[in-house]
């Protein structure tokens, strides 16, 4: 992997992870990045996870070419990245450590000493002169640890961005990057949007050309798309315009409501719509699309008089990681004394911006006339479609006999007819529900 002629690439490939950080799925494994800067002075970005103490010994070595490295660089203390620090002093025992104060006293508690002897503590604005290559740090606090830390160098206009612009997969498996650093971003850094955003503003006054991460390729083309993911991600703004459904169903009753709801939607214009079973889907990977989409709907079941585990879980997953600036649907499903709705409203209270429908959906048990009035109702709300499925303006007719009005917006749920239904699309049996004739005694309200 080329970075620049002076900036190598030592780092290593894992295959043998199934958890990255005990529970996120990573099937194409895993990358420790790291990186030495070759010139009068030389310095070593970071280490990798201990399995592959080794391996990045050895590509160290490579990169040296019989030189010995002057400085190595801690911008981070997970240990998939500071493992092998007692490593290199071993191996470079003239070499010098350079770290924010935090990390320093995480080296105590990780292995017994600070290195003393051996420190270069750094803050906002230091500088580290290597020869032709200045470097100058950022400090990151909270992305996503305390102690972190960010290097420019100002030669070759890379920012080395510690775990910021990270994703899952190793280096040798092609995959499309913004999926797996959306998922990693929002599972790993989520929580921590604000301190991302200044981090941003800090970079905003650099000329960055390439971007080398802790995980995933170096970015080099098009930086713009990938800063301006990370505003979005960060700020909580919708990514696209679309519907998430997340469900759980027991006996399949929820999951045939949102099966129908998912159709109405389409039915009705929506441009995308995603389902995720919460009890067979990647629970992370739910979590991501409820982030990438501006509206979510919550469909479960009352277990326990609360609500189904797997559907509190995810709600916990959005409420730990910020979840704001949102439209959600409601959906419950109670036998005989649904509370679902309110448990979700009460665990999503403090989530910002959050703008529920006026529609809910109730089911009891199993879908009838009433809940599926509702769902057509919901889908039409979120659809933003105050119109009829024909095009024309929502009218109402009185009966001409008894005064009963029909609104085609509210259609007649208790008889069959679901929100939304032209008054010319009514069955031909139709009848007035009051008094009993038909549809030809009807006149329309003029406004």
């Amino acid at each position: 992997m080329f970075i620049s002629n002076d900036i190598k690439y030592i780092g290593v490939n894992d295959h043998k992870i199934d958890l990255f950080e005990g529970q996120y799925d990573v099937p194409n494994g895993m990358a420790y990045n790291s990186y030495a800067i070759i010139d009068e002075k030389i310095a070593i970005m970071d280490s990798v996870d201990r399995n592959f103490k080794n391996e990045w010994l050895n590509n160290l070595q490579g990169a040296l070419n019989g030189r010995e490295p002057d400085y190595l660089i801690v911008q981070h203390m997970e240990p998939d990245h500071s493992a092998n620090i007692v490593s290199f002093v071993e191996k470079y025992p003239e070499a010098k450590i350079v770290a924010s104060a935090k990390a320093f006293s995480m080296m105590k508690n990780f292995f017994g000493t600070d290195f003393a002897d051996k420190q270069i503590v750094v803050k906002e604005g230091d500088t580290l002169i290597l020869g032709e290559h200045t470097l100058s740090f950022i400090t990151a606090p909270m992305v996503h640890w305390p102690e972190v830390i960010m290097t420019y160098d100002a030669t070759d206009k890379v920012l080395f961005s510690a775990d910021a612009f990270g994703k899952f997969g190793a280096l040798d498996v092609e995959e499309d990057w913004a999926c797996e650093a959306r998922r990693y971003y929002f599972g790993i850094v989520g929580k921590y949007g604000a301190q991302v955003q200044s981090v941003l503003k800090k970079a905003s006054a650099l000329n960055i050309e390439k971007i080398c991460p802790l995980h995933g390729p170096v970015l080099t083309d098009n930086l713009s798309y990938y800063i301006g993911l990370y505003d979005t991600w960060s700020s909580y703004r919708p990514e696209e315009e679309g519907i998430m459904i997340a469900y759980t169903s027991v006996y399949g009753n929820t999951k045939d409501a949102v099966m129908k709801l998912s159709q109405k939607l389409m039915e009705n214009g929506a441009k995308k719509v995603v389902l995720n079973d919460l009890a067979r889907c990647d629970m992370h990977e739910a979590v991501e699309d409820a982030f990438r989409y501006d509206k979510l709907v919550l469909a479960t079941t009352t277990y326990n008089a609360d609500i189904f585990p797997f559907m509190r879980q995810f709600i916990d997953h959005l409420i730990e990681r910020n979840y704001q600036n949102r439209t959600v649907a409601l959906i419950e499903n109670g036998s005989w004394a649904p509370t679902a709705v309110r448990v979700m409203k009460e665990m999503m209270s403090n989530c910002k911006n959050i703008n529920y429908t006026q529609t809910q959906v109730k089911i009891m048990s199993a879908l009838n006339a009433e809940s599926e009035a509702q769902l057509e109702k919901m889908a039409l709300e979120l659809c933003g479609n105050t119109r009829l499925k024909g095009g024309e303006s929502s009218m109402k007719y009185v009966c001409d006999v008894c005064g009963w009005v029909y609104d085609e917006e509210k259609g007649s749920p208790e008889n069959g007819i679901a929100p939304g239904t032209a008054f010319d699309d009514l069955p031909e049996d139709f009848v007035c529900p009051l008094c009993g004739v038909g549809q030809e005694n009807f006149s329309k309200i003029e406004d």
